[in-house]
C-alpha cells in the first residue's frame, strides 16, 4: 500500500516489470488525484505549445496561436522563444496544487512530477541544452523559502544552470498582459552563456512574457537560442 502525496488516502501500486526492476519511479499518485490532471496532447502551436483542441480558426494562423502571432509582430521579441512545451492544462485542480506547491511551501509536491518532466525532456529538448530554472528575487525567495522553478528543473537529474537573476518587482499574476510586456530589467544574466542552447524551466505559463524577457536577456547575453520547459499552460 502506498499514500497519495496530494489527498493521502491509501492505495494499491499496479505492479509492472518496469517498476519491479527500478526502471521508473513509484506512482506517488492515486488515480483519483491522477486523472485530474489533464495531459497536453493532440496538435499544438509549433511555439507555445498551446493545445489547438475546441479552438476557434479566428485564434490561429496556421502553426501559431493567435498570441505567439502577437508577439512575433513586435520585432522587440520576433523569435525569442523558440519553443515552450507544458504537460498539464491549468485547470482548477491544477491551481489548488500549485498553491499548495507554490505558495504554501509545500516542497514534496514536486516530487510528483518527476516521471512526466523528465518525459516530456527526453521528448522535446536534448542533453545538449543548458537547463536554466527561472529565478526568483531574494526578497521573493524569502518569503517562499524556495524557488519552485529550481526544484522542477532538479527533478530532470541533469546539471543546472543559475545564469539569471531577478530584479524584484510586483507579482506577475497581478499584472495585466501589457503591463508584464512592458516591464524593463526583469532579468539580468550572471553566467556565460555564449553559443548556449538555453532551456528554461518554469512552473506555469500564462502570457509567456517572463519567458521571453529572460530570452531576451540570455540571446543579448550571446545564447544561440532559447526554449522552454513549463509545468502548466494556462
Amino acid at each position: 500500500m502506498s499514500t497519495c502525496i496530494l489527498c493521502h488516502q491509501y492505495f494499491e501500486e499496479v505492479d509492472s516489470w518496469a517498476s519491479l526492476f527500478s526502471l521508473v519511479e513509484p506512482d506517488p499518485l492515486c488515480s483519483t488525484c491522477s486523472e485530474k490532471f489533464e495531459m497536453i496532447e493532440g496538435e499544438l502551436c509549433e511555439c507555445c505549445g498551446r493545445p489547438f483542441s475546441g479552438v476557434a480558426d479566428e485564434y490561429r494562423e496556421g502553426n501559431l496561436c493567435y498570441d505567439c502571432v502577437r508577439w512575433d509582430q513586435d520585432s522587440r521579441w520576433q523569435g525569442v522563444l523558440t519553443k515552450n512545451r507544458s504537460i498539464y492544462l491549468y485547470n482548477d485542480f491544477a491551481k489548488d496544487v500549485i498553491s499548495l506547491y507554490k505558495f504554501r511551501g509545500d516542497y514534496v509536491i514536486s516530487s510528483i512530477f518527476k516521471t512526466p518532466l523528465k518525459k516530456a525532456f527526453k521528448t522535446h529538448f536534448n542533453s545538449s541544452n543548458l537547463v536554466v530554472p527561472i529565478p526568483l528575487s531574494d526578497e521573493r525567495l524569502f518569503e517562499r523559502g524556495f524557488n519552485q522553478a529550481k526544484a522542477l528543473a532538479a527533478l530532470l537529474d541533469v546539471q543546472v544552470h543559475e545564469v539569471l537573476a531577478r530584479t524584484h518587482l510586483e507579482k506577475q499574476s497581478k499584472k495585466s498582459r501589457s503591463e508584464r510586456i512592458l516591464a524593463e530589467n526583469v532579468f539580468r544574466v550572471t553566467g556565460e552563456v555564449q553559443g548556449k542552447e538555453i532551456l528554461l524551466v518554469d512552473d506555469i505559463y500564462t502570457t509567456g512574457s517572463t519567458l521571453r524577457h529572460a530570452g531576451k536577456v540570455l540571446l543579448e547575453a550571446g545564447a544561440k537560442s532559447v526554449s522552454a520547459l513549463t509545468l502548466m499552460r494556462g
